[in-house]
């Protein structure tokens, strides 16, 4: 029995001996041996060594830009091999392949613990660049459905979402457009997402960031009426019809805008607003409306604007305008009015001199036609900035586009400036030495562009041209907003320079207006001239947020 039993337990011995050998390590091919298929990295950085024993040359084709691997190729042989990596703020992992001899062996990469937590958007916007965040906001404006760019809020802030990615690393126009599957959210929304910040002209952006969770709204505006939300200077209504799965309604006016626009009535789901008449320039206005489930609320947003009134500095008369406004007035105007015209004639001894004003003539196609409906006089009109013309300042010329701006009046059946009550607000697009640089016939390059906003050193009161060379494309234009956003430069290169790169900046299309679907779309290496007020945010030379627009273009090709 006794040797039975000893019989049973070497066969038992053996066989336990033979699986062994078949379940050999990984890290122990016969064409490749690693003394460790797993390298662990700290997240303060540094550096650890593994010995590779290879039978035949090797190599280690790819690595992730923060790993450096060395060597990363070898001969048949023993080799001690290192993988560093500097500081982290997020812990990271990664696969690399050694090939050798027709066959591959793995070894696992990890520098600290690929663990993301939430962040609020205050904290995102108070933290350090590069660093991973885990955010949780509403959606409350889509800037580009293209490449995935919005506002992400929630109650500590907003940040800027600079490109969305799904799984595969793919924007949403590689995946159909906006809508699309891990795109499927609007305005309104609640969406996670996770992603690198990075902070851009003074903007902070999670940039590339991949889509955790979407929690759909219970709001939705469903339609306006005005159709687009523009009501006309002189008033009028508007009515915003919502989607609503909430319960209750809360209507949220701006206090900026609680002087011009009213709530009328609100019925069910439906809301309609009053807009007083508008005397000044355009004006724009984001309504908020909310819902609760019980437990959650739910937004939505409906931006709205007011057309701006004839006269206004944003919309000058025109001369014919400025005519028929007066004549029928038949009388001095109670408030400074805008009036645009080119020059035609100026009156005997009519120039800019001792008595520190001027006295001529504009009409809208610039001829002098000796018609009380067609010329309009400007009548001892004072220097920029309502100024006395003193020695040394330009002069005005015939051909001079102007924009006079003080009190209008009537003298004989002839429409004109009330005496010493006006000035040249604007002359050839620009408000500076009137000197002819930056004019429609003289646009500024981008480097004088660039020293205009920096002598400046804010936003300018004037309008100016500037011509430039697109060189980076940030935000094609989009119907939704109607402007787009990209760098020019003289050479055509991004230099990532404030000395060398003006921002075109949510510039509007042609004519001062939205950019519509069907509209040309600005591409790198395409001449453009900008015309709009200039001005300087935290060093960068740009137009001023809406208040330029593209003049004229000339495609690259």
């Amino acid at each position: 029995m006794k040797i039975k039993n000893i019989l049973v337990s070497l066969v038992a011995i053996l066989a336990l001996a033979a699986g062994c050998n078949q379940i050999e390590p990984d890290h122990f091919l016969s064409e490749v041996k690693v003394s460790s298929s797993y390298v662990a990295l700290s997240m303060d950085g540094g550096s650890t060594t593994i010995t590779v024993d290879a039978t035949d040359s090797w190599s280690i084709p790819t690595c992730p830009d923060w790993l450096a691997i060395s060597p990363a190729s070898g001969s048949a042989g023993q080799t001690n091999v290192t993988f560093s990596a500097s500081k982290t703020l997020d812990g990271r992992t990664a696969e690399v392949v050694i090939n050798c001899g027709g066959k591959t062996q793995n070894i696992n990469v990890i520098q600290g613990l690929a663990v993301v937590a939430p962040a609020t958007c205050a904290e995102v916007i108070a933290g350090p660049d590069s660093k991973t965040y885990l955010v949780t906001g509403t959606v409350t404006a889509i800037a580009n459905d293209q490449y995935g760019n919005w506002y992400l809020t929630d109650n500590t802030g907003t940040i800027y979402i600079y490109g969305t990615v799904n799984a595969a690393g793919s924007y949403p126009k590689d995946s159909g457009g906006w809508g699309k599957g891990v795109f499927d959210f609007s305005v309104g929304d609640e969406v996670t997402v996770q992603g690198p910040k990075t902070t851009y002209n003074g903007t902070v952006e999670l940039v590339d960031v991949t889509v955790v969770k979407i929690n759909k709204s219970l709001i939705k505006v469903k339609e306006m009426d005005p159709e687009n939300g523009t009501i006309p200077s002189a008033g009028g209504d508007l009515t915003v019809t919502l989607d609503n799965k909430g319960t209750g309604v809360y209507i949220d006016i701006p206090e900026t805008a609680q002087s011009w626009l009213s709530i009328v009535s609100v019925s069910g789901n439906t809301v309609k607003f009053h807009a007083a008449e508008n005397t000044a320039g355009p004006r724009n206005v984001t309504l908020v409306f909310k819902t609760t489930d019980g437990k959650k609320q739910y937004s939505t947003e409906a931006a709205i604007m007011q057309l701006g009134a004839s006269g206004s500095r944003e919309l000058p008369f025109t001369v014919e305008e400025a005519i028929a406004y007066v004549q029928e007035l038949a009388g001095e105007t109670p408030t400074d009015f805008y009036v645009k015209g080119i020059i035609s004639k100026i009156a005997d001894k009519g120039e800019f001199g001792s008595y520190g004003n001027a006295t001529f003539w504009i009409s809208s196609d610039g001829q002098y036609h000796d018609d009380l409906t067609l010329d309009f006089e400007g009548y001892c009109v004072l220097w920029l900035d309502n100024q006395k013309w003193v020695e040394g300042n330009a002069q005005i010329a015939v051909g001079a586009e102007v924009i006079l701006c003080g009190k209008l009046t009537t003298y004989k059946g002839t429409a004109e400036t009330s005496g010493n009550k006006a000035y040249i607000y604007q002359i050839n697009g620009v408000r500076t030495e009137a000197n002819g640089i930056g004019t429609e016939a003289n646009p500024f390059n981008v480097a004088g562009a660039i020293e205009a906003a920096n002598n400046i050193g804010g936003a300018t009161a004037f309008n100016a041209y500037v011509t430039g060379k697109v060189s980076k494309i940030v935000n094609e234009f989009s119907a939704q907003y109607g402007n787009g956003t990209f760098w020019i430069s003289d050479d055509g290169q991004f230099n990532d320079s404030k000395d060398k790169d003006f921002e075109a900046y949510r510039v509007l299309w042609t004519d001062g207006q939205k950019w519509q679907e069907g509209d040309y779309q600005i591409g790198v290496g395409d001449i453009v001239t900008l015309f709009g007020q200039l001005t300087l945010y935290k060093g960068t030379a740009e137009t001023n947020s809406g208040k330029a627009w593209v003049y004229s273009y000339v495609p690259a090709d």
